[in-house]
């Protein structure tokens, strides 16, 4: 039996609703995202997830405590989003005011475009699939919840696609995408799925 990795993005925060870049900043999930955490508590009642990872971002140990309520949460500093350096707290807008030029060229190269400040893109995914890949052979044949960012489960997709797009594969808020894992090798079941939403 393969493992299942079950990738939540944690739910809306007021930042994401005023489109701010979140990244390492520690924002609380918004009164939305904690109504989007509960019904997806609704939905994911009856998987049999055994354990639960999160980031250990707020917005991410709060959805995961709404959403598995009597599961005990281990949080990982390694599952946090990506560091977006100069951009972190601002919105588009700000961003294209201040730091056009580089903001333009990032916005359709980001995987090969560093943020002053910020994490490199590669660094970004090899601290992730180290991580995932932890998590997925300490628990074989197991259903396992990680509960993580935008950023991180993009750079998970646009990885196993072979993609460049990393935008295109940016999930909703409180979504859940699917891995499965097995003779070392993952394989995505479903992405970003929001039917509970």
């Amino acid at each position: 039996m393969p493992t299942k990795l079950i990738l939540i993005r944690h739910g809306v925060t007021a930042w994401n609703l005023k489109k701010k870049y979140c990244g390492r900043q520690d924002v609380p999930l918004s009164p939305e995202g904690r109504k989007q955490a509960r019904k997806l508590c609704r939905r994911l009642r009856k998987t049999g997830v055994s354990h639960v990872y999160a980031s250990d971002r707020k917005r991410a140990i709060q959805t995961a405590n709404i959403v598995f309520k009597n599961i005990g949460i281990k949080t990982i500093p390694a599952l946090r989003e990506i560091h977006f350096g100069v951009f972190e707290g601002k919105t588009h807008d700000e961003i294209l005011r201040k730091h056009g030029p580089l903001y333009q060229r990032w916005l359709k190269n980001p995987l090969g475009t560093p943020i002053p400040g910020g994490e490199d893109m590669k660094r970004f995914k090899k601290r992730l699939w180290g991580t995932i890949k932890a998590i997925a052979r300490r628990h074989a044949d197991g259903t396992i919840a990680v509960v993580c960012h935008g950023g991180v489960i993009s750079m998970l997709v646009t990885h196993l696609k072979k993609s460049k797009n990393f935008w295109k594969y940016i999930p909703g808020s409180a979504s859940i995408s699917t891995l499965s894992y097995s003779n070392n090798s993952f394989e995505i079941i479903s992405f970003d799925d929001r039917e509970h939403l």
